[in-house]
């Protein structure tokens, strides 16, 4: 089935935002194997948008817009369609309910709001239970049109859940995947390690989906039947495992501070964390998760050299002959928090994030992480790259890919 995209939101013509959807959607759709044609993008005009919708019809199977089912005056994407399609909008009770759970108290629903429970007549609703604006999906004249908000958080749920699920229905045959989540191992890296694979795919098709700090990797197969499917994984199955190892965490979309908070918390393991260069962003993560309090046992932000000294018990020594960003002074981190705290694991680490700070000797990026764990004790060493925000979060999941390695050794 031919496919189209229409992307709306004058904030994307003026480069004010990424146009990431694009790039989701286009993805996923090749997956399950439709042919995506077109790109468009049209600013928050009902003419121009219009026009656009009357091009796509014309050469489209299936057309999905983005975008321009908010609340305000310019957003009119479903009243846009409906009057191409010659339909009229309507009350859709459901929607209107939603809305009102969402924002709890009424009272804070303004008039414009309401217009989101207004949809074109026929057409039926994708739940959208992260933002106000349900999704839009009508079927006409053997043409599918679907409508999602803009933004990604909305939208990304939105398809998996609903517009997914639905356009693989419309296939004559089924779609089965293996997921692989990968650590410490980059995209790029990851790609090469798989290239003949990839330069050689038809079925099963490979794409890879990176994250700072890990990779998820989607091993697709097109077959009638899951037995016929599952040969094919299969084949490749063996393959990927060899190649990546140990640095495939998990077979599903799930990150790896919560398989590392759910192991900890199955195997009934304390964990203390004192952190400088990540400043408390272990911790912060680790506290997403329900049920972790029986295993986190505390956190410490030692930003500071004083604070390394007094809470932590790192000699003036240390840090006068070694500096606070060293393979010593994360030694005596970890020692002193242990003594602090007697956790099965005791983690630090200590950094430059930049993007000052840096020396020829210690360049910004250097980053040395410890995890102490069954009286054995390791600091590696790391240089890191990036933005300050990029380094702290690279060095966080290094972290927890270290806790993983450790405690399953």
């Amino acid at each position: 089935m031919i496919s189209e995209l229409i992307n709306v939101g004058t904030e994307i013509l003026i480069g004010d935002i990424l146009n990431t959807n694009a790039k989701y959607i286009s993805k996923e759709l090749a997956t399950i194997g439709f042919n995506m044609y077109y790109h468009t993008t049209v600013g928050d005009n009902p003419n121009r948008l219009k026009s656009a919708l009357e091009l796509s019809l014309s050469r489209s199977d299936v057309i999905i817009l983005t975008g321009g089912l908010g609340p305000t005056q310019d957003d009119l994407t479903k009243e846009t369609l409906a009057q191409l399609l010659n339909v009229e909008m309507v009350f859709d009770q459901e929607s209107h309910d939603t809305l009102l759970k969402f924002f709890v108290n009424s009272s804070n629903v303004t008039q414009n709001n309401y217009k989101q429970a207004y949809i074109p007549r026929g057409s039926t609703i994708i739940p959208n239970n992260n933002g106000t604006a349900p999704g839009i999906l009508l079927e006409k004249d053997d043409k599918i049109v679907i409508l999602l908000p803009g933004p990604p958080r909305e939208m990304i749920p939105m398809f998996e859940e609903t517009v997914l699920p639905l356009l693989v229905s419309k296939c004559e045959t089924k779609f089965f995947s293996n997921y692989y989540k990968v650590a410490s191992i980059g995209e790029s890296t990851l790609e090469d390690m798989l290239l003949d694979l990839i330069n050689g795919q038809s079925n099963p098709t490979i794409a890879t989906y990176a994250k700072v700090g890990d990779v998820l990797l989607r091993v697709t197969a097109n077959a009638k039947t899951y037995e016929e499917a599952k040969i094919l994984l299969d084949k490749y199955d063996v393959i990927i495992k060899e190649r990546l190892g140990d640095n495939i965490y998990a077979n599903e979309d799930i990150s790896l501070h919560e398989v590392i908070a759910n192991t900890l918390i199955k195997r009934e393991l304390t964990i203390s964390i004192a952190e400088s260069c990540t400043g408390g962003l272990i911790v912060s993560k680790l506290t997403e998760i329900p049920g972790i309090s029986s295993s986190l046992h505390s956190g410490i932000v030692c930003y500071s050299n004083q604070a390394k000294t007094k809470f932590l018990g790192v000699s003036e020594d240390t840090l006068s002959n070694y500096g606070s960003v060293s393979e010593k002074t994360a030694t005596e981190m970890l020692l002193g928090l242990y003594e602090q705290t007697k956790s099965d694991i005791t983690i630090v680490t200590t950094g430059i994030a930049g993007p000052s700070g840096g020396s020829i000797e210690k360049p910004v990026g250097l980053v040395y992480i410890g995890i102490l764990y069954k009286n054995q004790s390791v600091v590696e060493k790391h240089q890191l790259s990036g933005s300050r925000e990029r380094i702290q979060l690279k060095a966080t999941n290094i972290a927890f890919n270290l806790i993983r390695k450790t405690i399953n050794e």
